[in-house]
């Protein structure tokens, strides 16, 4: 039996706390989601400014990316290729870059999902919060 690592919830605080920080730093206005390795929110938080529709779209590229074990951009651009189909993959809504799994020895254990502002700056912010893991 394997033993692997989950997201505790002072990991979640730890995440959104720092993801918040790298937003407030740039002054973006966004939503940030967290979800587990099955895409279950575990953290939502809309920060000042950001757009109503951001606390639909972050947890759903939260969702996709944890999911699909990879950053949901790959999932945008296999579209922006050509592969229109894609659009029709079940349980997957959330095909903007902007969506970071987070990865621990090669285990995805959840993924966050940011949205409000261009989506390289949405997964820059993913990624902060990541990185205080």
């Amino acid at each position: 039996m394997k033993t692997r690592a989950v997201l505790e919830l002072a990991d979640v605080k730890r995440v959104a706390a720092a993801a918040e920080a790298e937003a407030l730093a740039n002054q973006w206005g966004v939503t940030i989601a967290i979800v587990d390795e099955g895409g279950h929110l575990l953290w939502l938080q809309r920060l000042d400014g950001a757009p109503a529709v951001s606390a639909q779209i972050a947890p759903a590229k939260a969702h996709t990316a944890a999911l699909g074990r990879r950053e949901s951009k790959v999932y945008e651009d296999v579209i922006n290729g050509g592969r229109m189909s894609f659009l029709s993959a079940p349980g997957l809504a959330g095909l903007l870059e902007g969506g970071v799994p987070i990865l621990v020895d090669g285990q995805c254990i959840g993924a966050v999902g940011v949205s409000g502002v261009k989506s390289t700056e949405d997964a820059q912010i993913a990624r902060a919060g990541i990185a205080a893991l």
